[in-house]
Formats: structure tokens, sequence, C-alpha cells
């Protein structure tokens, strides 16, 4: 699976906690990453300051979706279930 056009939920649903140009201190869930572009697709894609964890997020049918409302939704329970400060 390719990257959807137009979609950019996995630069907005999930939380970074590593540094990101322009956000020294990683992006809260839900934010938009500042290195989203008007297209929203990511400015630092290739490059070697991207974050680490942006690399391992691979696009598939589990974590996008048939649409970008589907894969905020599917992003953003996946953040909420494996959040460090979630109740047991």
């Amino acid at each position: 699976m390719y990257c959807r056009a137009g979609c950019g939920a996995c630069c907005t649903a999930p939380s970074i906690n590593s540094p990101i140009p322009g956000m020294p201190h990683g992006k809260p869930a839900g934010m938009p990453c500042v290195q989203l572009d008007d297209d929203l697709r990511c400015r630092l894609f290739g490059d070697p300051s991207r974050p680490a964890f942006c690399g391992t997020l691979r696009p598939g049918p589990d974590m996008c979706g048939v649409s970008r409302d589907e894969a905020m939704t599917l992003l953003g329970t996946l953040e909420q279930a494996t959040r460090p400060d979630r109740p047991l």
C-alpha cells in the first residue's frame, strides 16, 4: 500500500516524543506536524532529520483504512492504547 494523497493522518494523529525540525519537543497527538505541507505530505520524507518514529510507520489497511477519517480514527485508537499513562 502507498500513502494516500491528501491524507497526512500519520503526521497528525500520533504523538511524537522526539525532536522534529521546528518542533524541538516533538508534538502531541492530534496536532499536525509543522513539516506537513499544504498537500499533506511530509517535507522531511527521506531526510535524515526526520524522526526515527516516522520511519517506522508503514502504510497498510490496519493503519490507513479506506479514508483519511478512518486513518485518523485507527491511529487515534492506537495512540490511546499505547499511551504510557493509560489506565489499566
